[in-house]
């Protein structure tokens, strides 16, 4: 198992850096991993999160939607932990070139990182389906019912659904800052969700580490593993 002396080393030769994340970065946080207690959900509801999380159900089953979507994916008093913080330290002191992440939080910006590409939006953006006008997280979570702009068209989160492509501008980016990133760390993330997990083939650098608590289709390409939390690992790191 690779040792934190090792994964300093690589941070200190290292010069572009792009962290890649998924829920496990945010589960130190208490934001939970959906898919780790769908036993759990289905006491409540009466359909997986999966398809609760649907551009299909979304349209047909919209109130029902967002009894789900405000009871489990609205988790505003959640703060950044030690991985957040210690991503925007490695960003102010130039070794990080951008994060990319499959969550939808904004912790990573909320602890200062500036370039974050989120593949898979973000539940601090909301717009009207009918005129786009913005509204911020408080609309959705101090709404009753379904929520709706002023003038009468629904609002809809940020957020990509199941059936629903990513934005091209956030793609273009993130695989951008792969290509051209010398280390490339993928953190608290199966690797099994689709078109995202694709997107590590295009690393050509030098030193994959990987952080996940379970093993990935991806641990035989990465130079590093470390089975632990995130922040733990990360928190360890000294920024020079």
């Amino acid at each position: 198992m690779a040792t934190i002396e090792a994964l300093q080393q690589v941070i200190d030769n290292s010069r572009r850096i792009v962290f890649f994340g998924g829920a496990g970065v945010s589960t130190e946080s208490g934001i939970p991993d959906f898919r780790s207690v769908d036993g759990l959900y289905n006491q409540k509801y009466d359909y997986p999160p999966e398809e609760i999380l649907s551009h299909t159900f979304f349209t047909k089953h919209t109130a029902e939607f967002y009894r789900f979507y405000r009871d489990k994916m609205l988790c505003t008093d959640a703060k950044p932990n030690k991985a957040h913080l210690k991503l925007a330290e490695l960003e102010r002191a130039g070794k990080l070139s951008a994060v990319v992440t499959q969550n939808i939080d904004g912790l990573h910006q909320a602890a200062g990182s500036k370039r974050v590409y989120e593949l898979h939006g973000s539940v601090l953006r909301n717009h009207c389906r009918n005129c786009r006008k913005f509204f911020g997280v408080d609309a959705i979570k101090n709404s009753e019912g379904v929520p709706t702009c002023d003038c009468g068209g629904i609002i809809k989160p940020d957020v990509v659904l199941y059936e629903e492509g990513l934005d091209d501008s956030t793609v273009s980016g993130a695989l951008n800052a792969i290509q051209t990133a010398d280390t490339l760390i993928i953190a608290g993330t199966s690797l099994t969700v689709y078109p995202a997990a694709g997107f590590i083939r295009y690393f050509r650098g030098n030193t994959i580490v990987l952080i996940n608590r379970d093993a990935t289709p991806y641990d035989h390409h990465a130079d590093l593993i470390f089975r632990e939390k995130v922040g733990e690992v990360l928190g360890q790191i000294e920024v020079k």
